[in-house]
């Protein structure tokens, strides 16, 4: 070979023998990859989307029927218990009542005229008692006549027989006394009953009616709710909601204040949930209610279902083969990498998953980057703690 084509090949292999070692460096040198840490007293939420609602909803009206001539209040007031809300045209009714105190006071004087009747009746059969005592002893002496006697005895019977029937009098007086105060009390109630008052602390929602309206028995004036009974009603993905308890903390997000969190807490799950959607019904209670709440109004709570100890959170992203509750994940022990399949915990409403049965000394890569490879030697540049 000339010396002149050894000049020209010593530039090739050194290009060649650069490209080897630098190839070399890069696939058995270390590489950073960044970790993540065991996180303590981690809060597991459960995400729902619901409605303002109030547990305590009334639509109240008259039990009997009329024209609505009084309306004392409207829709958003708030009214305490007993709280006089409408009255209807009740003068047919008052009359109604005048005639049964009418009825009471005649029933009374009937009853007051029994009474003297049957006095006078008792009155005359003493008297009578007494004749009668007189004429049969002298009968016994032949100082009166047989006739005599007999009439005295007569005029007992007949004037008993008066006290019966005044006894009789008496008790049908007093029955009609009785009749008549059982109306008096019905008519008043009926005129009570013309009065629409609030059945508890309530707040106005709707008013159905206006001044001058034919109402008919039962139909509704008024929607009424107890204004301390407003919660949320919110519907939890069944494959979510199976670890919420009644008592369970919570948050409420309103669509009117995206940029506040009410707290709250889970007070009523309900048995039978939504079949076709297949969500649970779950209604969340406020610690303090907003004093402007609208009912219907969208709502997003978060339950806390769970608080663990301590879990390893790895994102989404940085997780292979993921099934319900397997996943592939990058693991660094004793500075080397190593795959390993590992089992799912609780997956956050942030994305991140919580990993179960991380060996001991062992870290599990938040990122996946190029140059993953297991056996080779690894940094770790950095721990996220979120």
């Amino acid at each position: 070979m000339s010396r002149q084509r050894i000049f020209l090949l010593i530039p090739v292999a050194a290009i060649v023998v650069a490209a080897v070692l630098g190839a070399w460096g890069w696939f058995f040198r270390s590489i950073e990859v960044v970790v993540v840490r065991p996180e303590r007293d981690v809060a597991f939420q459960v995400f729902g989307l619901g409605t303002v609602e109030a547990r305590v909803t009334s639509k109240v009206g008259f039990k009997v029927s009329g024209i609505l001539i009084d309306l004392q209040t409207d829709v958003r007031d708030r009214v305490p218990k007993g709280a006089i809300l409408a009255r209807l045209d009740a003068r047919e009714q008052m009359a109604r009542v005048d005639r049964a105190k009418a009825t009471i006071e005649q029933a009374e004087a009937n009853l007051q005229r029994a009474i003297a009747s049957l006095e006078k009746a008792q009155a005359n059969l003493a008297n009578a008692k007494r004749i009668n005592e007189r004429r049969q002893t002298l009968l016994q002496s032949n100082n009166t006549s047989i006739e005599t006697a007999e009439t005295a005895k007569s005029t007992l019977e007949v004037t008993s027989a008066e006290v019966n029937l005044a006894l009789g009098d008496v008790a049908v007086a007093r029955a009609s006394l009785k009749d008549a105060k059982g109306q008096e009390q019905l008519e008043t109630v009926t005129l009570d009953l013309n009065t629409l008052v609030s059945p508890y602390d309530a707040m106005v929602i709707t008013r159905q009616k206006e001044l001058g309206s034919a109402l008919a028995a039962g139909e509704a004036v008024f929607t009424l709710i107890d204004p301390q009974t407003v919660w949320v009603l919110a519907y939890i993905d069944e494959s979510k909601a199976g670890e919420i308890r009644v008592g369970e903390p919570a948050e409420i997000v309103l669509r009117s204040l995206p940029g506040q969190r009410f707290k709250g807490r889970v007070a009523r799950i309900e048995p039978e949930g939504d079949r076709i959607n297949e969500e649970r019904r779950v209604q969340v209670v406020f610690d303090k209610i907003p004093d402007d709440f609208h009912l219907g109004e969208q709502a997003e709570v978060y339950i806390t279902a769970v608080q663990i100890e301590q879990a390893v959170l790895v994102p989404e992203a940085a997780v292979l083969g993921l099934t319900k509750s397997r996943a592939t994940v990058w693991l660094v022990s004793h500075g080397r990498l190593e795959q390993r399949e590992v089992s799912i915990g609780h997956r956050m409403l942030d994305g991140r998953l919580e990993i179960l049965d991380v060996p001991d000394g062992a870290s599990v890569l938040s990122e996946l980057k190029d140059g993953l490879r297991v056996g080779r030697s690894a940094t770790i540049a950095e721990s996220k703690l979120r």
